[in-house]
């Protein structure tokens, strides 16, 4: 993005102020909770306009006991989400977004083979807001229904899937805000085209018991084993024969 564009947007977030966002209490603890539990931030991808939530993604370095960057949202869970009636006491109504990312990751997002990590954040993010509806655990997400556009070049991965972010200990993460309540995080984990489609037809569950131990730690590998490369033809038919019914 060029420094006319930048500086655009600037003033036009300056002008046009998020509609939903953290109070300064808020943002101490949420950020005390962070550094608590997955680590310290150094650096802050800050968005410049800001139509719904601000959303701002803190980037926690890798260190000794976690060797990958941690890409966490701050600002998603400001915005309660439009949940289903069945599951309105359940707090699922907010939710920040988390994804890792390897050591040796460039972080010129200006290129998109780079880059398209943080526009799947925003997009998954911003989904809720756009369509009145929620995001949580066994979601998954596409630019298109059947998963076929690829992120960037220099990967066929095409679609992501929520799953329960854990802490630095690997232990599950339990936030709850005075001013917002429970926040709910969610690991932005990314998919093959048809491990999307077997994900929808068979299940989350079904889908990570086919996935081995290395790769279910859940970074970013633009390289990694497609789980479902060899079924694709039985998933389209299975697909197909549904539609038909």
């Amino acid at each position: 993005m060029s420094f006319t564009k930048k500086m655009n947007y600037y003033l036009k977030g300056l002008q046009e102020p998020p509609k939903y966002v953290y109070n300064a209490s808020d943002i101490k603890l949420y950020e005390e909770y962070i550094k608590d539990n997955i680590g310290e931030f150094d650096m802050v991808y800050h968005e410049l306009y800001s139509p719904d939530v601000h959303l701002d993604i803190l980037i926690i370095p890798p260190d000794s006991k976690n060797n990958f960057y941690k890409l966490v949202t701050r600002g998603l869970g400001a915005y309660k989400m439009n949940v289903p009636d069945i599951i309105k006491d359940e707090g699922l109504d907010r939710a920040e977004l988390i994804m890792y990312l390897p050591s040796d990751w460039n972080f010129d997002f200006e290129k998109e083979e780079n880059g398209w990590v943080i526009s799947q954040i925003k997009n998954i993010a911003r989904t809720p807001i756009m369509e009145d509806s929620w995001i949580g655990f066994g979601h998954s997400f596409s630019e298109d229904e059947k998963a076929t556009k690829p992120f960037a070049s220099n990967t066929k991965l095409s679609s992501t899937l929520l799953l329960n972010a854990l802490n630095k200990d690997y232990e599950y993460l339990d936030l709850t805000l005075p001013d917002k309540g429970r926040i709910n995080f969610y690991q932005v984990f990314p998919l093959y085209r048809e491990e999307m489609l077997y994900k929808q037809q068979n299940g989350v569950e079904a889908l990570m018991k086919l996935f081995s131990d290395k790769d279910l730690i859940p970074v970013v590998n633009i390289n990694r084993k497609n789980y479902c490369e060899d079924l694709e033809k039985n998933i389209e038919n299975e697909i197909e024969e549904e539609i038909e019914k």
